[in-house]
Order: C-alpha cells, then structure tokens, then sequence
C-alpha cells in the first residue's frame, strides 16, 4: 500500500521548493553594521573579520552608495574614538560634533532615504571598556542612565532614526524614552538590545573598536548564557518603557530565544548575527571545512525561520548578492 501523501512531491524541483518556501530573504531583511573611524580616506580591515573594514565618514558615504544600489537602505553605526579622548564618564558620548554625531550627519544629508541607527553605550568612551560608569570597581546603573539618555537625544538632534541601547542597565530605556519625549523628539525610535548575553562571541568586534573590559568580564549587566524565561522578562520591560524594536544578541545560539520573543509579544524583533560568527564561518570556508555562501544563506534563513523580522549581518552585501 503506497502513501496517499507523499510530501517529497513538493521537493521535486527547485521552482517549486522556492515557490512554497516559508521564509524567504530580501534585502528589506537586513541592518548593515558600519564601523567609523576619525580621518578621511582612511579604511582598516579588522583583522579578526577578514574583508570587512572600518572606515572613516567619506568612504562610509561610499560604501553606503554601494548599499543603497543592492537594496540595503538599513544601517547600524559604530564608532571607534580616539584613545585620548576616552574616560570614565564616557564624555565624548555626548558631543554633539563627536564622530558619531557627524557620521550621522553626514550620511542623512547625502541619503535621507537610509535608515541610521546609532549604537548607544559607554564602552567605544570608557577608559575602563565598559558599558557603564565605574565606581569602586561597580558598574554604576542609574548614573550610566542618565548618560545614555543625553547620548541618545545627541545621535537623534544629529538626524538618527532610531538608537540602540546596548548597555544593558536596568531602565535605561525608560530613561532615553523620557528624555526624548521631554525634548520633543517624538517620532525617535528605540531598538533595545533587550536579550544581550554576556558571550564568547564578541571577542572581534571588541578588537574593532577596542572596547574590551580593562578588568573583570560584562557578566553583571549582560544577561547570563544559561537563562531563557529572563529573556521574556527583559523584553516585556523594556516594551513597557517604550521600546519599538527588540533586539536578541548573538544570533545563532540563541534562536530558540527569538522564538519564544515571537510567541509572546507582537513587537519587531532583530537578531544580531555577531562578529564572532562572521569569524567562525570565514574560518571555516578558508579552510575548505564548509562551503561559506551555502552557509551565510542558511543562517540567515534561519533567523528568519526562528521569527526575527530582520537582521543585523556583516554578511549582508554577500546574501543580497547571491540571492540576485
């Protein structure tokens, strides 16, 4: 007796497999990490992160032209400032002509149409290479807040989109949210790095913007590797305090962690797909172990799978390319 169903039918050709195909990618997927650095016709490839670079503003204007001819009209800022100008209150956070400031600038003058999100945390300021104000060998909470509420309300004045809070204070949201209503700031957006995990895989972007922990680890404010229903909690917090986007970081460990964000909430959700994955799957690929843009692909699709509405990728440009 043969099986009246036989799903296989629905695997017989490629055409068919893409037409019922449940989660697809498009470029309209995808935020695009971009690294600033100070001076002009300056870009550096991080060594940890083979073929990508940090750039200084008038080659990121190039890049982003590059971006914007694939589709990619989404970006997520970074900048690496000047180790002179570091400290432990993070102050050049909040000059309103620092490098970020003027990136984002910078980028909405020449192409008003792209999405700026501007990262927000002390870490890029600290002497200390940490997401907060130090005292007494602590990370000090509310101090830190109030930092990143005037950091925040900067990078909007400046023409940013949305902020990133990736610090992971407790109430930091509420805290921006409240100064950027109080300034009339209405329309600003939040992306909250909401379920952060104190992981092993940030070591390469930490090498690019030599933000590593000059003591300790990141274990008291990011959320511990072993926990899942804090997860819920953390982004059922920060909705109640006005965030519009929530974010999972890193991505690929942590899918079931975007899945149970869907199920629960009906809120966009970003997964970051971090520096030490891009890592690992160029690693690999170097050494012929696994076909690199088979890989990229399923990822990505993966994330898409789990229930993220859109991705934070250094393999951005690659999966739009091989998609067309």
């Amino acid at each position: 007796m043969y099986p009246l169903n036989r799903n296989r039918r629905l695997r017989t050709s490629e055409t068919l497999r893409n037409l019922i195909r449940e989660s697809t990618i498009t470029p309209n997927d995808f935020l695009v990490p971009l690294f600033v650095i100070e001076g002009k016709n300056n870009k550096r490839e991080i060594q940890s992160m083979p073929n990508y670079f940090k750039m200084s503003i008038d080659l990121i204007l190039k890049e982003i032209k590059i971006l914007h001819s694939l589709g990619l009209k989404s970006v997520l800022l970074f900048a690496q400032v000047e180790e002179s100008l570091k400290d432990n209150y993070g102050t050049e956070a909040i000059n309103n002509n620092g490098l970020m400031q003027r990136a984002i600038r910078s980028i909405k003058d020449k192409f008003p149409d792209i999405l700026v999100m501007s990262d927000v945390a002390l870490d890029p300021y600290s002497s200390y290479g940490h997401d907060g104000v130090v005292e007494n060998g602590l990370i000090v909470n509310d101090i830190t807040n109030d930092i990143l509420a005037k950091m925040s309300l900067s990078h909007i004045k400046a023409g940013a989109d949305f902020v990133a809070p990736s610090d992971m204070m407790d109430g930091r949201v509420k805290v921006i949210r409240t100064m950027l209503e109080k300034e009339g700031c209405h329309n600003a957006g939040i992306m909250s790095y909401s379920a952060k995990y104190a992981s092993s895989f940030y070591g390469p972007f930490r090498d690019a913007l030599d933000s590593k922990p000059g003591f300790g680890d990141k274990k008291t404010y990011q959320m511990d590797i072993g926990n899942r229903e804090e997860a819920i909690n953390e982004v059922r917090l920060d909705i109640k305090e006005g965030a519009d986007i929530v974010m999972v970081k890193p991505g690929i460990s942590y899918l079931d962690i975007i899945r149970d964000i869907k199920n629960n909430f009906n809120i966009p959700i970003s997964a970051y797909q971090v520096s030490g994955e891009y890592a690992m799957i160029k690693a690999a690929s170097k050494n012929g172990w696994i076909d690199e843009n088979q890989t990229i692909l399923e990822t990505s699709i993966a994330f898409k799978r789990a229930g993220a509405s859109f991705i934070a990728s250094y393999f951005a440009k690659d999966v739009i390319k091989l998609i067309s």
